[in-house]
């Protein structure tokens, strides 16, 4: 574990906690209990599971909050809960980001509920600590399972696994056999529950958490326009431009805007939609938040990803650029079983309630509430070879009736053109 410090940090200064004394082999007398901690202790060097303290990762002052799993299987017990609220506390007071590295089994069966209650002492520190506005990253390695995970893991900001970990609530010893695969790093990364694996740690944390710090202040700038220079003449050939194959869409777009970027994934509901881009990104040295629909229909995760995104830079204090280029919302059986109309909801309401400046560029196809819910009321541009709709003009020709020779006409009916857009007051301008 020292060595895994070693490499993450510079100058790490360990916090000094006491540890409390406590009765004959702990709170509910355990027999063996205080043979089996000093055991740990020689065997491991450490005199908790848990190590805490504040260093320098890159250029960024951060907290720590270390497991040992050699010690005691990295349990948490009410002295490593000690360790863990004066943590955050200190967090709080020197105003350091906290990275939580964690490795453990769960609670500390020797310590029965005493243990088991430290989960709600974790999760009202950190709630301090988010309410604080400092972010919070969790790096999962092997194993980290129960109340671990369920706190301190899925409970970060920005969560950060090791490939092959162990991820999961339940322990491998009682989890019900015959699905091992579920409990992996990659099957929660695939389930929406984890945002990166990461291979090189060191260089993942040295860039994540200059962006979750460098805040920006001001309004951002819609990104220039990097298709057809020249407005659409017809309503038909504003959407033919914004279907066309050639067309940029986001990952362009944002490669252009940023100097670099990180990507966050998943709605922490069980999905990811890859048609959805979202992270932070760093463009002159400050971080603006960003949620990209990249041309496909948008899914219910994909919605709840963006505003998970949109929330979280408001907290953190964080300006949004949003990019919408959809179809619209995913509109079939699997996408209204898992709520398309909450989450659509969800996402208006993270949009209208961000105290941040979110700024919108239509790049691409506009169509209907499901690219909305994308935009800001107020501070949406539209690129030249891009359309906005109240519905497609073939969806418009299917609910009026009309024959599909009508729909080139339809189109300039519904005033979809990006001059339309401005003229309406719907955009701001044409970039």
């Amino acid at each position: 574990m020292r060595a895994l410090i070693g490499s993450i940090c510079s100058a790490f200064t360990e916090f000094d906690v006491p540890l409390a004394e406590s009765e004959v082999d702990g709170p509910i007398g355990w027999p063996g209990y205080d043979e089996a901690r000093a055991r740990a202790g020689a065997r491991t060097g450490e005199r908790e599971s848990v190590v805490c303290g504040v260093g320098k990762v890159g250029d960024v002052e951060a907290t720590l909050i270390v497991f040992e799993f050699g010690f005691l299987g990295g349990s948490v017990g009410r002295r490593t809960g000690d360790r863990i609220e004066a943590a955050f506390t200190r967090a709080r007071e020197l105003r350091t980001p906290v990275v939580s590295l964690i490795a453990t089994g769960g609670s500390r069966m020797q310590e029965g509920m005493a243990a088991l209650s430290q989960l709600q002492r974790i999760a009202r520190q950190a709630a301090l600590t988010r309410s604080a506005g400092l972010p919070q990253i969790s790096v999962l390695r092997d194993p980290t399972t129960g109340g671990g995970w369920a706190t301190l893991g899925a409970g970060a900001d920005v969560v950060l696994a090791l490939p092959g970990a162990q991820v999961g609530f339940a322990g491998s010893r009682v989890r019900p056999a015959g699905d091992d695969s579920a409990y992996t790093a990659e099957s929660q990364l695939a389930s929406g529950h984890v945002d990166q694996i990461v291979e090189d740690l060191p260089g993942a944390l040295a860039r994540w958490l200059p962006l979750l710090t460098n805040r920006c202040h001001t309004t951002p700038e819609p990104p220039a326009a990097l298709g057809s220079a020249g407005v659409p003449e017809t309503g038909w050939d504003a959407v033919r431009a914004a279907r066309a194959p050639s067309r940029p869409h986001a990952d362009a777009y944002l490669d252009a805007y940023f100097d670099w970027r990180e990507n966050i994934s998943g709605d922490r509901c069980g999905g990811v939609d890859p048609g959805v881009r979202c992270g932070f990104g760093s463009r002159d040295g400050l971080t603006i938040a960003y949620a990209a629909q990249c041309g496909t229909p948008t899914l219910p995760s994909g919605f709840r990803t963006a505003a998970r995104l949109i929330r979280l830079a408001d907290r953190l204090g964080f300006p949004v650029l949003t990019l919408v280029d959809t179809p619209g919302a995913a509109n079939d059986g699997t996408a209204e079983r898992a709520g398309a109309g909450a989450a659509i909801a969800e996402m208006f309401a993270a949009v209208a309630g961000a105290s941040v400046p979110v700024t919108t560029l239509v790049i691409g196809e506009g169509g209907s509430g499901g690219a909305l819910a994308f935009a800001a009321p107020g501070r949406t541009w539209v690129t030249p070879d891009s359309f906005f709709s109240v519905t497609s003009p073939e969806a418009a020709a299917a609910i009026l009736k009309r024959p599909a020779a009508d729909i080139p006409a339809i189109a300039d009916q519904l005033r979809l053109r990006p001059q339309d857009l401005v003229e309406l007051g719907v955009a701001q301008g044409i970039v």
